[in-house]
């Protein structure tokens, strides 16, 4: 009988997104997760809905100036995403 040893739980379940090929939409939901990481409590309150659609993360916000705001920082907001992720999974963040 084989010696094994025990693992992480998050590798075991990580290698079984892998092996179920769902390792790229794990990845890109978890993206979606970290838009309340990244932004904060305050800004989350304001977003009403986000999504991914392709490698996209589309976010819908409430308020007209924050929207106009959080506009100009979707680049920076992409790359932290990014960052937290540990990957370039996002090539874009869409502000509705």
């Amino acid at each position: 009988m084989k010696k094994r040893y025990p693992q992480p739980i998050g590798s075991i379940i990580r290698q079984a997104i892998e092996q179920s090929g769902s390792a790229t939409t794990f990845d890109l939901q978890r993206a979606s997760y970290l838009w309340t990481e990244i932004v904060g409590p305050q800004i989350n309150r304001q977003t009403v809905r986000r999504w991914i659609d392709h490698d996209e993360l589309h976010v819908v916000i409430a308020s007209a100036a924050l929207k106009n705001e959080l506009s100009f920082m979707s680049t920076r907001l992409r790359d932290l995403i990014n960052q937290a992720a540990g990957s370039p999974i996002l090539s874009r963040v869409v502000i509705h």
